[in-house]
């Protein structure tokens, strides 16, 4: 027999009122991992086509799951350390999927079912089902909060991890509890937030590019604040009230190469699950022609030879009154990580803009991915319903 919601609500309830609250700390830092999410080690970038995240009422395609960041994250005590994938486009968080959840005294079984797809409804590529645990858990250096609604899983597909620490807004989880479909479940960062561990309820990420060095591929997630050493003159803009997009943490945005407009004024997502830069299909036509690029059957990326790359201009992202340049370096996949992509041929020169598969004026016409999010510093402000984007110092980089 399930616990009936109102119950759930008051044992929420009792558990953040009987806990002390503590004083506020400004902000906890962890550090991320970029890691490959399936087991053949290359990204197959034909999967991520149909790999598309068919999400709630309307729905919205997504392309994401094979290269991603992780992170470590403690369960119960004594603690039991699980490796999740961070996700700016789903707000559950859940283990299980490889190493076991262990019970503990500090584990409470609430027996509400939980389910999510990561993929279409005709084809998810992902999945993981199980049950609501309130449980205490903890990152960084012991920051805790306790009887957190976890998922705990019984059965998922495709996630080579332990499971996903979900960071996009709470109304994403909607339809995932399997006894209650018009309930959501309260994120990680709420969590932290109403028990007074951070100052803020925003999360900012920090990225460096990838490369053949594992050393290098490194990122910060920073709950409750800002990192101010990592950035330069932050510019925020609102969350998007577009149908569909202003679900997620989505923006309005345009793009130009040049003096060419490759995608008007409109609405998209930011999107730390996926490598990828995805707009609409008639912007990626114009893309593909200003840049003189060819589509490779192999790998479905487009390519330019040394000429044109030596002659690439900067693709701008114009959000709000700023604009936020890719630089051809920038616009291009780390060729040192071309054995990476199936199929990827050695000395070619892979764009990592691509085609989101509908056309523009959907509601959401492109997928900044975390290409994008290495050459800028990201804030998703849930307390001010805004994303914050900021120039760092490999937003200039020529690693790649």
């Amino acid at each position: 027999m399930f616990l009936p919601a109102s119950l759930l609500t008051l044992l929420l309830a009792l558990s953040i009122m009987g806990s002390p609250v503590e004083a506020r700390n400004s902000s906890i830092t962890i550090p991320l991992t970029n890691r490959l999410n399936f087991s053949n080690g290359t990204i197959n970038t034909a999967q991520y086509d149909k790999a598309a995240l068919g999400r709630r009422a309307g729905g919205i395609s997504i392309p994401r799951g094979f290269s991603t960041y992780t992170a470590y994250f403690g369960v119960g005590k004594p603690l039991t350390v699980y490796t999740l994938i961070i996700d700016s486009c789903s707000s559950v968080t859940w283990v299980g999927a490889k190493t076991p959840y262990k019970k503990t005294d500090t584990s409470f079984y609430t027996e509400r079912p939980v389910a999510e797809e990561y993929g279409n409804k005709a084809n998810p590529y992902a999945s993981f089902s199980g049950t609501i645990y309130l449980d205490t858990v903890t990152i960084g250096d012991g920051l805790t909060v306790n009887d957190f609604p976890l998922g705990v899983a019984t059965e998922s597909h495709n996630i080579n991890v332990d499971g996903i620490l979900g960071i996009g807004p709470e109304v994403l989880s909607r339809r995932t509890l399997k006894d209650d479909l018009t309930r959501t479940i309260p994120t990680y960062t709420d969590y932290l937030y109403d028990e007074g561990k951070i100052g803020h309820n925003i999360v900012s990420i920090f990225l460096q590019p990838s490369t053949a060095d594992p050393e290098s591929n490194f990122g910060e997630l920073t709950f409750g604040d800002l990192d101010y050493t990592k950035f330069r003159n932050i510019v925020y803009t609102p969350v998007t009230d577009a149908p569909v997009s202003k679900d997620y943490w989505g923006v309005n945005l345009s793009i130009t190469y040049g003096s060419t407009d490759i995608l008007l004024r409109t609405a998209g997502i930011i999107d730390t699950g996926n490598p990828f830069i995805y707009i609409a299909t008639d912007a990626y036509r114009k893309y593909k022609d200003v840049t003189g690029a060819i589509f490779d059957p192999v790998t479905r990326l487009l390519y330019i030879s040394p000429y044109r790359y030596l002659v690439l201009k900067d693709l701008d992202f114009h959000i709000g009154d700023e604009i936020f340049s890719l630089t051809r370096n920038a616009q291009i996949w780390p060729r040192s990580l071309n054995y990476r992509l199936e199929g990827g041929a050695e000395n070619r020169i892979y764009l990592i803009v691509t085609d989101l598969g509908t056309r523009s004026g959907q509601g959401h016409d492109f997928v900044n991915g975390y290409t994008f999010i290495q050459r800028f510093y990201v804030v998703l402000d849930s307390s001010s319903s805004r994303v914050g984007f900021a120039t760092t110092r490999f937003t200039d980089a020529i690693t790649n």
